[in-house]
């Protein structure tokens, strides 16, 4: 659980911003986001290797 302690003469504005970079670090969004919906293992290796792909295609051109 997150706890975001409020300073004396601190802004809500400024203590939301906090709570929203520690969300960010935890990475709470991004794990909540993978699992609202589920991804067969065969879809997964195959965007995997998709990637995997596409970043030796980037790093030594098309040709190989």
């Amino acid at each position: 659980m997150i706890v975001v302690e409020i300073k004396d003469n601190e802004g809500v504005d400024r203590a939301l911003k906090r709570f929203k970079k520690k969300v960010e670090r935890v990475g709470i969004l991004k794990e909540a986001r993978k699992r609202m919906a589920y991804t067969k293992p065969t879809v997964r290796r195959k965007v995997q290797k998709l990637k995997a792909m596409y970043k030796y295609r980037m790093l030594y051109g098309n040709n190989g």
